[in-house]
């Protein structure tokens, strides 16, 4: 590592959350940080230069590596030059592998933002025991899928006795909208619902369990929760997977752990018409010639606008059981699919490059790989984790 000239290499940054991933580093790393911008149009990367120059002129002569997301050979180049990759090109399961191989191959630490689980599985099948002997980090969903959730179910064990038993419940809130990129991911991840199950029994099969202990993620019940006031939907997204991985990894989770996630609603009629959109959709991704006009609708490389943005929240409340007591946690911030996400991405590769982290390598979690220095980050950055 300390022969590598660089600190970070950003993929994506001519991308709508690439960008503002970029934005997030030139206005937030420290002066110390030695970083490049990669990708496939050389005039493209120089008007990201140009824009980042004017948040802070010494990035006027930043390092532009032109490469191509499927050449592996020069990926293992860039690879070997720099101590981590981040990558906001999608969706990463049609674009994605090279480069984890490139980083699992040359010890290099990488993050994205990809909330597709049957790519996260497939990484892990091919890459996790190379990325094991060579000390890579490979860490997947760094934005709102699934930090919000990962470190937040973190925070809310601090806040515990997990000698015993521990179930914990996350309901999401938001009021944000989609980017064209997030949504093409999404059509394409339920287009593949065989596939994806195929790769997680594959995975399950593979992967060591902890011993002495049992971590799980268990679909809950729609339903009216007493205590948050709120109508929750059982959410399908990577997150329980992810947290359920942190549980299996990290001993501090307790002997039984168990976690359950949902949308949350004020009222039963939008928690009645989400459930009805959620499955229109899923059924229309199934049907090619539907799924082609959808994803025509919506463009990739589009984005929310600033003030779009800026009206935008989230909340995750955590209910956690453990030991005879009840406790209610929160996450919180502002527009969780881009200006959070791109904070979350950005911090997460900053902690990797600089905190002292647990040891660790392979495919792991935020949870697992940075835990309670990637919590402290957020918190400095303005994200807000409660004890309600």
């Amino acid at each position: 590592m300390s022969e590598r000239t660089l600190d970070i290499v950003l993929f994506g940054a001519t991308g709508f959350t690439g960008g503002l991933t970029a934005e997030y580093l030139a206005r937030n790393a420290p002066a110390r940080l030695s970083w490049a911008l990669a990708g496939r149009s050389q005039a493209k990367l120089e008007k990201v230069r140009d824009r980042l120059a004017g948040i802070d002129p010494r990035l006027e002569t930043m390092e532009l590596i032109v490469v191509d997301a499927a050449d592996r050979t020069a990926l293992r180049e860039v690879a070997a030059r720099t101590k981590l990759v981040i990558t906001t090109v999608g969706p990463y399961l049609e674009f994605g592998e090279p480069l984890v191989a490139a980083c699992a191959a040359e010890g290099t630490d990488y993050v994205d933002l990809t909330g597709e689980p049957e790519f996260v599985d497939r990484m892990w099948l091919a890459h996790h025991e190379t990325a094991v002997a060579s000390g890579a980090r490979l860490v997947h969903a760094c934005g709102f899928d699934s930090v919000p959730h990962d470190i937040g179910v973190f925070h809310a064990l601090d806040q515990v006795d997990t000698s015993g038993p521990v179930t914990v419940r996350g309901v999401v809130r938001s009021n944000a909208t989609f980017s064209g990129g997030t949504f093409h991911s999404a059509m394409g991840v339920m287009a593949r619902a065989k596939q994806m199950k195929e790769a997680f029994a594959e995975r399950r099969r593979r992967e060591a369990k902890p011993e002495g202990r049992s971590s799980r993620a268990v679909a809950g019940k729609p339903g009216r929760d007493k205590l948050l006031g709120y109508w929750l939907l059982p959410l399908p997204t990577i997150d329980p997977q992810v947290v359920q991985r942190s549980g299996a990894a990290l001993a501090q989770y307790g002997p039984r752990f168990t976690y359950s996630h949902y949308a949350g609603t004020k009222t039963l009629r939008y928690a009645v018409g989400g459930a009805a959109a959620i499955g229109g959709v899923v059924v229309g991704a199934q049907i090619a010639p539907v799924r082609k006009v959808l994803k025509g609708r919506i463009k990739q490389g589009e984005g929310p606008s600033v003030e779009r943005r800026r009206k935008s929240w989230f909340t995750v409340d955590f209910v956690t059981e453990a030991a005879g007591k009840t406790v209610h946690t929160r996450v919180s911030g502002g527009d969780p699919g881009y200006t959070e996400t791109a904070k979350m991405l950005a911090e997460s590769a900053l902690c990797l490059v600089f905190d002292a982290n647990p040891t660790t390598s392979g495919q792991v979690t935020t949870a697992t790989a940075m835990g309670a220095n990637l919590l402290t980050r957020l918190q400095r950055a303005g994200m807000r984790f409660e004890v309600l």
